[in-house]
């Protein structure tokens, strides 16, 4: 037993060590930073080859899950590709419920996955403001459902239409200009 214990000893120890190297290790992007500043004849900081240093690190902090969503999307977030001037199209993080009451039961679910348009480089104040447009978001959903907009042909062009006007009303309120359209990518009702 004695002879064993700093085996055991020794494999924690190495064990500790590399879960401590994975979980520490670098961000995927600060490369991709860095090489932008050895491209340039000064020395420069990934703040300002970026661009958006100080935002990716807050992103970091706050939105762990920003770099699942970039992959999907195509873009890395806070960057954009090809002219500058596309737009980009962000996901929320998470799909939007919506409960429809009748007669105090609810008798079916609206579920409902949303990006936003916005202009070009705008993609992590999205991501900042993110929990402020769902708020907004849930508030025209809600009063949607509560006006029997998710009844019957509930993908009707008229009901479509008014639920994306208010939905892009509620995203300019929050993000003011640089927000160009909200969209609706999935949609689906179901009974419980």
């Amino acid at each position: 037993m004695k002879k064993l214990l700093p085996i055991i000893l020794l494999l924690l120890g190495g064990g500790g060590g590399v879960g401590a190297g994975y979980f520490l290790r670098p961000a995927p992007h600060e490369p991709e930073m860095m090489a932008e500043c050895a491209e340039g004849d000064e020395l420069c900081t990934p703040a300002e080859a970026g661009g958006h240093g100080e935002e990716m690190a807050a992103e970091e902090g706050d939105h762990g899950e920003a770099d699942s969503v970039a992959e999907d999307g195509g873009h890395e977030a806070g960057t954009t590709e090809g002219t500058g001037n596309e737009p980009e199209y962000v996901a929320l993080q998470r799909q939007m419920i919506v409960p429809i009451v009748s007669d105090d039961k609810v008798i079916s679910l609206v579920v409902l996955s949303l990006s936003i348009e916005v202009e070009a480089g705008y993609t992590l104040d999205v991501y900042d403001r993110e929990p402020k447009i769902r708020d907004a978001f849930l508030q025209v959903l809600f009063r949607h459902a509560n006006t029997g907009g998710f009844n019957g042909d509930f993908t009707s062009g008229e009901k479509m239409a008014d639920l994306r006007r208010a939905l892009n009303s509620a995203a300019a309120q929050v993000l003011g200009p640089i927000a160009i359209q909200v969209l609706v990518t999935d949609i689906l009702r179901q009974a419980t």
